[in-house]
């Protein structure tokens, strides 16, 4: 049984700040020194969402 780690944090703002971007950066290469794939960083807003993965960032 594998369990996949998560973090929710909410802004009520669907759009990715440059905070998010940078984020999404260093939990990505702090991933691959710890040998954890990053799949994805999702902000969600009050009607949408938008992946980070989509977008090209990861």
């Amino acid at each position: 049984m594998t369990s996949k780690p998560y973090l929710l944090l909410s802004s009520g703002n669907s759009e990715p700040s440059q905070e998010d971007i940078q984020v999404t950066r260093k939990l990505v290469e702090a991933g691959k020194i710890m040998g954890i794939e990053l799949l994805d960083h999702i902000v969600i807003g009050e009607d949408e969402f938008v992946s980070l993965k989509e977008k090209g960032y990861i």
